[in-house]
């Protein structure tokens, strides 16, 4: 296995790039495999969340030096994130984006959970991913009827398009939203790299939603986009409470160094586009020099060696785009109707639930259900992509068809 841990990577002198090369080609949207398009999303996430972690660190850091050192690292972190997002062309809209951003949580969120291993954190992912399955299938709704296309366009058959856990249902109360955190000190390394793979790729898209829905015209997608985007909030205090909060700054810095280096190592293997492999090569190597300089900060601040926050047996295996089909169905057949009391899951509409639901609600059908009855009013039915077969859920099977 590849460990990071062994290579120096560029040096960080070395790293600053100019304008002309900051200047990337953006992919073509009609070309792109889908899955390109996922591991630009993912990794402009992962960035960004490197980014405002050195932010916060900084704020709370009274050592001059060590505020220089994460000055230049988030420079050129800074750097990398403006290439990653700069590769998504302008020409996109963006419900074509956000449908990128949903197919991203669905798989990503799919591909974690089945190799998570431990149980309750993989109930976690399994839980947060019926939801964002549900998103996918409402943004694709609006995009019919915003822009007269089709979600295939973007995700290829890849990805099916139908309901998960009902979005009008997500709302809980936000004592529910805290989970469990991990033990930092016995759990696998594996999970502090999923905890905060998807922690980063649900917070940008909750950064993405609210500020992106106030640019629509139509009332529909407004409101929509203001639905969604308070379902995000709710997950990422979810995922971002799996997180030990005895972990110290200098371990969360090497995490999430470590974190990147798998990504982008990741991502390096399984790459069709050779223009866009090649910033993921570039940018693996720039973060390994980051690493070592975090592994650097831990043993001289806290007295251990980087092995012991991230394991001494390199990388795990490396995070892959696929479709999880079989698996989305298997969740939805025996996970659908979970809801959230406490640190637990329950399959009982409980009173703190029912409360919130009539705060926000207030007897009225929220956006996520409107879209899909405007739907149904200007074309006859609504919109799905069912490769798989009819939904595995008799009561979300579409009512008087539906079509891709």
């Amino acid at each position: 296995m590849f460990n990071p841990l062994d290579h120096k990577g560029i040096p960080l002198e070395n790293q600053l790039r100019n304008w002309r090369e900051l200047n990337v080609e953006p992919i073509d949207p009609e070309a792109v495999d889908p899955y390109t398009r996922c591991r630009i999303i993912t990794m402009n996430g992962i960035e960004v969340e490197a980014i405002n972690f050195q932010h916060q660190f900084a704020r709370n850091c009274p050592d001059q030096e060590v505020r220089r050192q994460l000055a230049y690292v988030r420079y050129v972190e800074s750097q990398q994130q403006r290439v990653v997002n700069w590769l998504l062309p302008g020409v996109a809209s963006v419900l074509e984006t956000t449908l990128g951003y949903e197919q991203v949580a669905v798989d990503l969120t799919a591909w974690v959970a089945r190799h998570e291993p431990d149980p309750y954190l993989k109930q976690a992912y399994e839980f947060g991913v019926l939801e964002d399955f549900d998103h996918l299938y409402r943004y694709a709704n609006l995009y019919e009827m915003v822009e007269r296309r089709k979600a295939e366009k973007i995700v290829n058959g890849l990805t099916e398009v139908m309901p998960g856990r009902p979005t009008v249902q997500e709302h809980r109360h936000p004592f529910d939203e805290v989970r469990t955190p991990y033990d930092r000190n016995s759990v696998d390394p594996r999970s502090k790299l999923h905890a905060l793979t998807i922690l980063s790729a649900e917070q940008q898209v909750m950064f993405y939603y609210m500020n992106v829905g106030p640019q629509y015209m139509e009332p529909i997608a407004r409101q929509l986009y203001q639905e969604i985007s308070l379902i995000e909030q709710e997950h990422v205090t979810h995922y971002e409470s799996l997180l030990d909060p005895g972990e110290n700054w200098w371990e969360r810095l090497l995490t999430h160094e470590y974190n990147e280096c798998w990504l982008y190592y990741s991502f390096l293997q399984q790459e069709s586009d050779s223009r866009i492999k090649a910033v993921w090569e570039l940018h693996l190597q720039m973060e390994l020099a980051h690493l070592q300089q975090a592994a650097d900060l831990l043993r001289r601040h806290d007295g251990r060696e980087p092995e012991e926050i991230v394991g001494s047996a390199g990388l795990p295996e490396p995070l892959t785009f696929e479709p999880n089909k079989d698996y989305l169905r298997h969740l939805l057949a025996t996970q659908i109707d979970l809801t959230k009391l406490g640190e637990g899951y329950v399959r009982e509409a409980h009173e703190r639930f029912e409360w919130m639901q009539q705060q926000l609600h207030d007897g009225q059908k929220p956006p996520s259900e409107q879209v899909i009855d405007m739907h149904r009013e200007r074309f006859g039915d609504e919109y799905r992509i069912e490769t798989e077969g009819p939904h595995p859920v008799e009561t979300l099977r579409a009512k008087g068809g539906s079509h891709a």
